[in-house]
């Protein structure tokens, strides 16, 4: 009898357990949330073409729907589009989700999809996916609900890459995107560059029951102390880019906690090759060789991260190259190849918080360059304005690059020769030609192939040096739930506004 009612308290015990779990992942409707991004600029926008940091990625999944999106493998899933088909990957077929309708009422149409494909193309534009946009022949409406894509060759990847936050749609005709009007989860209440931003719930969006929240408040905080800080006040309830030394704050202080995802994001040295000490391929050599990776990873991002190898494609892709040798530090060869270039005098070296660990990172290199004859005059400059003043334009620096949803995405944005984010201006006709055979190859094992040639290329001879794929840290109030990893990044790859919810 004792053994009895011992199961038996156990047993209620347990489904009280169970009750209370299941209450805590039932989604609950309502509720106000404050985030906090890691950038903040005056040159924020709305049109997803020009989309170029987290506040905006953030955003415009807020705002604004694709064809498709992302799950949690990268796969692409309806969304916009019900249905997507080929038979050649050439030709694509997008049917679209009937009853869908724009913040202002309007019907969403295939003229709607039309227009905001193809305006990546124009050069009046400036849109950031030009490079992507490239192989679009054609869109046009072939039915009342139905769009159908011709791309100049085969691209298999073609609903992942349309899966991301650039490719959202908007209204035809659209040219002013102050109002944010799009299919989202939420309507633009506020927005000011540089400033805050206040959504509000879009009592007509498509998805049943979405979203949770009434409101979002976001803002950008560009200083990590700062943004931990306002956490642990309360002032915030999520908030984007924890420095690992600051996870075990987070963690012992009550009602607070960490999300992390593992992606392919990371923080990059470039060394332009068209200008500067880069278009040496000695000096480019010499810092790669310079890098002590697994003292980066310890010290610098404190095991958060995973080692990488002067390329941009992550263990977790398919098409990850695990053949290419892993370059090592190496002194002797550094001082080798910086005796060899030739480089005279202090080399600068911007950097900035913006780019993430690349102030730390700079001092690794520092530290060992000066044991090889070489010294680096480490600048550092604003976040606020980085991207736009420096990124792209300083002879040597830092980038910060986001997981892209494919192999094609990564290598087309930011090493295709003609790309406007080809951060080391490094150009290669085999490149270029084994990139659009890649596309088109329906042989998975060819095509395996060939990113492997193009990883192994960019090993050699970009002027990048990539030293490790960084783990995104966001650190949240508890009783905030549904976060869940997307390795696009941080905040559930910026898509985690209608997914996430406030538990009393």
């Amino acid at each position: 009898m004792l053994m009895a009612a011992g199961m038996q308290a156990g047993a209620a015990g347990g489904m009280a357990s169970l009750a209370a779990t299941a209450h805590a992942n039932t989604p609950r409707r309502g509720g106000r949330i404050r985030v906090a991004g890691t950038t903040t600029t005056a040159a924020e926008t709305l049109d997803p073409a020009k989309q170029a940091n987290q506040m905006d990625y953030a955003r415009g999944h807020m705002l604004y729907n694709g064809l498709t999106a992302l799950d949690g493998s990268l796969n692409p899933q309806p969304a916009l589009a019900e249905s997507f088909s080929t038979l050649d990957a050439k030709t694509w077929v997008f049917t679209l989700r009937k009853g869908v309708e724009f913040h202002d009422g309007k019907a969403l149409l295939p003229a709607d999809v039309v227009f905001s494909l193809l305006r990546h193309k124009d050069p009046a534009t400036s849109s950031k996916v030009k490079a992507l946009a490239e192989q679009i022949d054609s869109v046009r409406a072939t039915g009342p609900a139905e769009v159908t894509l011709e791309l100049t060759s085969p691209n298999v990847d073609l609903p992942a890459i349309l899966g991301t936050f650039h490719f959202h749609i908007v209204r035809a005709g659209t040219t002013d995107f102050s109002k944010g009007i799009g299919t989202g989860p939420f309507k633009l209440k506020e927005f000011t560059p540089g400033g805050r931003s206040v959504v509000v719930r879009n009592e007509r969006y498509w998805k049943p029951g979405r979203p949770y929240l009434d409101e979002i408040e976001f803002t950008g905080i560009a200083d990590e102390k700062a943004r931990v800080s306002a956490l642990l006040h309360g002032d915030f309830d999520l908030v984007a880019g924890i420095d690992p030394r600051s996870v075990g704050r987070v963690k012992s202080t009550k009602g607070y906690a960490i999300f992390t995802t593992q992606g392919s994001h990371y923080t990059d040295l470039v060394m332009r090759r068209d200008t500067g000490p880069g278009a040496n391929a000695d000096f480019v050599l010499a810092m790669k060789y310079l890098m002590n990776r697994e003292q980066m990873r310890k010290i610098v991002a404190l095991d958060h991260a995973l080692i990488a190898n002067d390329q941009p494609i992550g263990p977790a892709s398919r098409f990850h190259f695990d053949g290419l040798p892993q370059r090592s530090f190496d002194l002797d060869k550094a001082r080798f190849h910086w005796k060899k270039s030739g480089v005279a005098g202090q080399v600068p070296v911007v950097v900035s918080r913006a780019a993430m660990y690349s102030m730390d990172m700079a001092l690794v290199l520092q530290q060992f360059g000066q044991l090889i004859g070489m010294t680096l005059d480490v600048q550092q400059v604003p976040a606020d304005g980085y991207w736009s003043k420096h990124w792209l334009h300083s002879a040597v620096g830092f980038g910060n690059i986001n997981t892209r949803p494919t192999a094609d995405a990564i290598l087309t944005q930011f090493f295709k020769s003609d790309s406007a984010w080809n951060e080391s201006r490094w150009k290669s006709e085999r490149f270029d030609q084994l990139l659009l055979a890649a596309r088109a190859e329906l042989n998975v094992g060819k095509r395996k192939q060939m990113y492997a040639d193009m990883q192994t290329m960019i090993h050699h001879e970009a002027g990048v040096g990539i030293p490790l794929f960084l783990a995104s840290i966001d650190g949240h109030a508890s009783r905030l739930k549904g976060l869940q990893s997307i390795p696009l990044g941080g905040l559930m790859g910026n898509a985690f506004a209608e997914h996430v919810w406030v538990d009393t």
